[in-house]
């Protein structure tokens, strides 16, 4: 709309200002006169008065009625006002002309609002690049083959069929077929994630590489992509004190205009000078329009939101954004956050035979078991290159160890109650590892203790990177768990974390961030978003970190959708460099205003300078397009983590 009327009203304007006496004058050349030809500016004027400034009066309409005037309010004005001279000069009740400025003015202030509306428009593209991640349709599994139906036809248990270079058109799980899914849009994870039966796969990502028949589990508005959508646009409305703060200066603006405005019509007039009094008012409630400051805020929160949608943090709540620059303390809970939450061989250690050997036997034993330690042996074991003997005989003995006969020796895998059983002494660097809270698991053949294995939950190679980033930011990190004293120090020492809280319950999770917040120090915690609820809505920030596609985690302000921790550096450093630009707009936007309005009423005219209308709108709209612009370089923003740094061995945590 901005647009089309701008572009008319410029096509309009051309001749009003070609026309003008002032504008003849001062360029010294004269036009073809016809009847009536002195009314055609006046003509053309109210035309441009009526189609293009009509806008600005419905809005004023608007903000009057709900008693918070504003920009509408103050461009209203100054039209109206305007318009009201141009006329009173037409019909000679005063010498003034000043339909080319009217024309000027209502045309420049389109420009500004159409740019506006484009900038706004563009900071929420992240909308309409999420919506265009859906197919048009799917194509469902039938038992004659398969049909093509639109998305609104699928229900839940269906099954559909993703062709290599397709779209998944449903959240679901995999029933058949292995491909590469491409989720870099859902997640900001550029690397192919590798689906096969079981997984579960997101709408709107991309299979590669192969086919997939996905069972739906969630359509339309269930969806995880639905579910960020929602969250993106919730927080590109949401409050925040900045806009507050925003809105308050803009509804003082508008008094101070209008106080301004009389102060400067009442002394020109006075003066004798009633045509530069009218001319001079208008200009004030012109140059004093908050459009600058209306956009200070709304468009820094578009762009900052969709750059956190683009790298996989959700803002749910703009203010815990906000909170997130004031954060002295973050902490984060253990198990899946900083650790994997699954077992990982951190040492071995052999006796007799050597390492290699040990994780050999109790590969074997263990290959056929379920247990999660037996299933982090193996994989170690594959992970060195070790292909694991067939073990007859096996049997699990509950709680003490498993056993079974490998190439012809009896070799039994336990803690410490087999050697108990048996009346073994353990291996010297087993006590250690207990010491440290790590699981140890005795390899024991011919009556023998052959070696021992030291599992624990594998810390996330990332975190070592978050915990030494947040402390370049001058951060304390501290660490919430219910594991013992020992395993959490381990952890703590082998992370550089500053302070820990051991064996607390999920229950009492909430209260220990309640003591790290004493001092009045402002914390952000940092959990899975369920099953420490408590905690995230305890917490002056809470992040819920390894949410995956649950994105409708209520009790956090920010949902970081990747399973790394370093995104807590990134939404810290997000937070900073969009208050920086909060302020630097709010500064700017305030301080143009106590420059221009003073020039505008006339202040510097004993000294021959003198602000013609025109060129006031031309300095407001130049005031607002410099906050656009100031607000566009957020996009430079870099928040992608650096490369990870693999780990060494032996730097998993329990």
């Amino acid at each position: 709309m901005f647009r089309d009327k701008f572009w008319l009203s410029l096509a309009l304007t051309v001749p009003v200002v070609l026309l003008s006496r002032d504008i003849r004058d001062w360029f010294g050349y004269t036009v073809p006169t016809f009847l009536a030809s002195e009314y055609l500016p006046a003509i053309i004027g109210t035309v441009v008065f009526l189609y293009g400034g009509l806008v600005f009066i419905r809005g004023a309409q608007g903000e009057l009625r709900d008693r918070r005037p504003g920009m509408m309010t103050l461009i209203s004005l100054a039209i109206i006002v305007a318009f009201v001279t141009s006329w009173a000069g037409t019909l000679g009740l005063f010498e003034v002309e000043i339909w080319w400025e009217l024309a000027t003015l209502i045309t420049i202030m389109l420009l500004g609002h159409w740019l506006e509306m484009r900038s706004i428009a563009h900071a929420r593209g992240a909308l309409t690049a999420l919506a265009e991640l859906l197919p048009d349709s799917a194509e469902r599994v039938t038992d004659g083959g398969s049909e093509s139906v639109p998305l609104s036809a699928l229900r839940v248990d269906d099954v559909v069929l993703v062709r290599p270079g397709g779209r998944v058109a449903a959240d679901g799980v995999v029933v058949e077929g292995e491909a590469d899914a491409d989720e870099s849009m859902i997640t900001g994870e550029s690397k192919p994630i590798p689906k096969e039966p079981g997984d579960k796969v997101v709408a709107g990502t991309i299979a590669a590489g192969g086919t997939l028949r996905v069972r739906v589990s969630a359509v339309g508005e269930e969806t995880a992509l639905a579910g960020i959508m929602q969250l993106v646009e919730q927080a590109q409305a949401s409050a925040s004190r900045a806009q507050a703060l925003a809105d308050r200066a803009a509804a003082i603006l508008f008094y101070v205009a209008l106080a301004a405005g009389a102060v400067t019509l009442v002394f020109w007039w006075l003066n004798g000078d009633p045509e530069g009094a009218l001319v001079r008012t208008a200009t004030v409630l012109v140059i004093a329009c908050p459009h600058a400051l209306g956009l200070a805020i709304p468009l820094v929160i578009a762009i900052s939101t969709s750059i956190g949608a683009r790298n996989g943090l959700l803002v749910k709540d703009r203010l815990a954004l906000e909170r997130a620059r004031d954060v002295k303390v973050v902490i984060f809970d253990k198990t899946g956050t900083l650790t994997k939450g699954q077992p990982a061989v951190a040492a071995v250690a052999s006796a007799k035979i050597d390492d290699l050997e040990v994780l050999r036997l109790a590969a074997a034993v263990e290959a056929d078991s379920e247990h999660p330690l037996a299933r982090a042996i193996v994989a170690e074991a594959r992970r060195r290159g070790i292909e694991p003997p067939r073990a007859v005989d096996f049997e699990s003995l509950a709680g003490r160890a498993a056993r079974g006969r490998v190439n012809g020796l009896e070799v039994a895998v336990g803690g410490p109650r087999l050697l108990a059983d048996l009346g073994l002494d353990s291996i010297a660097e087993s006590d250690g590892w207990a010491r440290e809270g790590r699981t140890v698991l005795h390899v024991v053949a011919d009556g023998s203790v052959l070696g021992a294995l030291a599992l624990e939950d594998e810390i996330r190679p990332e975190s070592y990177e978050a915990v030494r980033d947040l402390h370049d930011l001058g951060l304390r990190v501290a660490m919430i768990t219910g594991d013992s004293q020992a395993v959490a120090d381990s952890v703590a020492r082998r992370l550089g974390i500053d302070e820990v809280a051991a064996q607390v319950l999920p229950a009492e999770k909430a209260a220990a961030v309640r003591r790290f917040q004493d001092g009045n120090r402002k914390v952000a915690f940092v959990g899975d978003g369920v099953n420490d609820a408590p905690a995230l809505a305890t917490a002056d920030v809470g992040m819920a970190i390894g949410a995956g596609t649950d994105v409708a985690v209520e009790s956090a302000g920010i949902v970081l959708v990747r399973s790394d921790p370093r995104d807590v550096v990134a939404a810290i450093e997000l937070s900073h460099a969009t208050y920086r630009k909060m302020i630097q707009n709010l500064v700017w936007a305030t301080g143009y205003n106590l420059v221009a309005i003073p020039v505008a009423a006339g202040v510097l005219v004993p000294w021959g300078i003198d602000l013609p209308m025109a060129v006031g709108a031309i300095a407001m709209s130049a005031s607002t397009i410099l906050v656009a612009a100031n607000a566009q370089v957020l996009r430079g923003l870099r928040l992608r983590p650096s490369p990870i740094v693999v780990a060494q061995p032996g730097t998993a945590a329990a």
